[in-house]
């Protein structure tokens, strides 16, 4: 285990074993069928309640609900630092084209520039 930011784990431009996961359960917790079983599993808790089914069953559905909101919360947290590094990136290659074109040498800064494009897809 390392405490490392997320994009920088692995190669470059390669997306590793847990990164390919969190991209495709964001991509599962972002579509209508998942929003569709968050309702059912709010409407089953709260079934569940008003029927005074037995305390377990309550604890059951409140534990759901606890579990897929970590989960959530772990998913956007792993997106968000990825998206936060991608455009830290883009914004370092803009900074360095800037300086290099007052400075007449565009070599360096134009291959980061093309580097940048499409980042956040690739971490």
């Amino acid at each position: 285990m390392t405490l490392d930011h997320p994009a920088e784990k692995g190669r470059p431009g390669r997306l590793g074993r847990f990164e390919k996961l969190a991209e495709l359960a964001s991509n599962f917790t972002s579509s209508a069928l998942f929003s569709f079983l968050c309702v059912l599993l709010v409407a089953g808790f709260i079934t569940v309640h008003l029927l005074h089914l037995p305390v377990e069953w309550q604890h059951l559905a409140g534990d759901a609900m606890a579990a897929v909101s970590l989960l959530l919360l772990a998913l956007l947290k792993n997106s968000e630092r990825r998206a936060e590094h991608a455009i830290q990136r883009k914004l370092d290659a803009i900074a360095n084209a800037l300086l290099e074109g007052q400075e007449g040498s565009r070599r360096k800064a134009h291959r980061e520039l093309e580097e940048a494009i499409g980042i956040e897809e690739q971490e």
